[in-house]
């Protein structure tokens, strides 16, 4: 007579184990909707589902995506940023350096690297950003942007120039408070990009650095209906110029730290 061994029960999970995965559940479950209400398109509605600033706080930096890579309006255009400085020596002597293309620099930390840190984007972003914002300004202003203020409250003369222009330029309310939030947005990029050509002077030619200057480039692609001509090049770069800036230096921020990745990987692209 043959004997059946019952099989044993399962024992039960232990509670923590029970805790751990629910709690990846609900984490992951979170990330997809997240995700989902970052990348489709635009509804204020659906992104309401989520209280505040919560949902930007958690997908910027890290998780920051768009879909502008697909149809119907890709990506068509690549975004550079350029810096060059002024050097002023302990005799007081001063020269002006060559351009340094920051976005060479950053994308070479990208390039072939499976963990791309995302810092190898900043300056393609914020160059866009700028170059939105330069062009909402009127032509008048956009002359003012390409002059230099190199004092030491120059944003401060700046603003005052752009807004004067502004409300000199406007022929309606309605037009003077969007040109003023145009002269806003402005302002703060350009102080951004100046805080940032900032970083990259000190990084490459360090503290003898006492002005700065950054450019703006935008190239666009080979047209989708030249895509197989065999002579067909690109358009030329459309580029913005503003004037010298006095240095900005954000408070809190490591410049060695910068300069120490930065200019590893800057001198490794140029040997």
């Amino acid at each position: 007579m043959t004997s059946r061994t019952t099989p044993a029960e399962p024992k039960p999970r232990k509670l923590w184990v029970r805790l751990v995965a629910l709690l990846a559940v609900l984490l992951a479950g979170w990330h997809i909707l997240a995700s989902f209400l970052w990348i489709a398109p635009f509804s204020a509605n659906a992104r309401e589902i989520v209280p505040g600033n919560a949902l930007s706080s958690y997908m910027l930096p890290m998780f920051g995506q768009s879909w502008s890579v697909f149809a119907p309006e890709p990506i068509n255009g690549d975004y550079h940023f350029n810096v060059r400085a002024v050097l002023e020596d302990e005799s007081g002597e001063r020269t002006e350096t060559g351009w340094v293309s920051a976005t060479d620099v950053e994308i070479s930390m990208i390039r072939y690297n499976l963990t791309p840190p995302r810092a190898g984007i900043q300056s393609t972003e914020l160059a866009s950003s700028f170059k939105s914002s330069y062009d909402a300004l009127t032509d008048v202003q956009r002359t003012i942007a390409g002059g230099n203020f190199t004092t030491e409250k120059w944003e401060v003369g700046l603003r005052a120039a752009l807004e004067n222009e502004g409300k000199n330029s406007a022929q309606d309310a309605a037009q003077t408070e969007k040109n003023a939030n145009a002269v806003e947005e402005f302002m703060a990029d350009d102080h951004r990009a100046t805080a940032y050509a900032t970083q990259v002077a000190k990084a490459v030619w360090g503290d003898e650095v006492v002005q700065v200057q950054y450019r703006v480039s935008r190239q666009n692609v080979i047209p989708f209906a030249q895509r197989h001509n065999p002579r067909a090049e690109r358009p030329e770069p459309t580029v913005v110029l503003p004037g010298w800036r006095t240095l900005v230096v954000e408070q809190g921020q490591n410049e060695g730290n910068f300069a120490d990745v930065f200019r590893r990987q800057f001198e490794r692209i140029s040997e």
